[in-house]
């Protein structure tokens, strides 16, 4: 069976990403979201392997120890992290596998994956992505500036990521992310492997059926 890829996405809060994956994953087989670990408590209507693995803290910290995560960081005194041997699994079983992590994780998983393909989503413009985070308008400026700011710093690493997609118009952004997944799955390693005994009759030279 071909090993699967590994899809790394990021963007910045407000560009749409969960979105666009979300119908990623509903539009194409074969492929899936990496459930993280988190410390976190469960919100209402999260579901225990779904959304989260929910463990605490010292069991995240032994799988720390472990080296078990791809990839882990702490955000405001909550632990998130991604399963190394989940992710395996799935790659090994033929699945392909979406990451959806910021830069600093993509960054620890190319490190140890380079042969992940990653994918930054951007927004059309500082103002639509301005909109996009003032949310219904209750907000106040030092609070939509402070999530501006993180933004731009998180907009600012998109020069490490193998493609860019650009999220106006949403079924464009869609198919765009759609075409990158399909086009993976047709490269000559992975057609090889799946379709072994088509190429092999194809080109055994003996003569077809009239």
């Amino acid at each position: 069976m071909p090993q699967g890829t590994l899809f790394i996405v990021s963007a910045p809060s407000g560009a749409g990403k969960t979105s666009l994956v979300r119908e990623l994953i509903e539009s194409l087989d074969g492929i899936q979201v990496s459930v993280s670990h988190t410390t976190r408590p469960r919100r209402e209507g999260e579901v225990d392997g779904v959304n989260y693995h929910f463990v605490d803290v010292a069991a995240f910290e032994e799988m720390i120890a472990r080296g078990d995560f791809f990839e882990h960081a702490r955000v405001f005194d909550n632990y998130y992290g991604t399963s190394r041997r989940a992710v395996e699994d799935l790659l090994a079983a033929g699945q392909d596998v979406i990451l959806e992590i910021d830069w600093q994780g993509a960054r620890q998983v190319r490190e140890q994956l380079p042969e992940a393909v990653s994918i930054f989503i951007l927004p059309p413009s500082r103002q639509e992505l301005e909109r996009r985070l003032s949310g219904r308008g209750t907000d106040e400026h030092a609070v939509i500036a402070s999530r501006m700011r993180e933004a731009v710093a998180e907009m600012s690493h998109h020069d490490e990521y193998d493609y860019l997609v650009i999220n106006d118009d949403f079924t464009t952004a869609l198919r765009e992310l759609q075409s990158l997944v399909i086009a993976r799955r047709l490269t000559r390693e992975r057609m090889r492997e799946r379709h072994a005994p088509l190429l092999a009759a194809l080109l055994s030279g003996e003569p077809g059926v009239e």
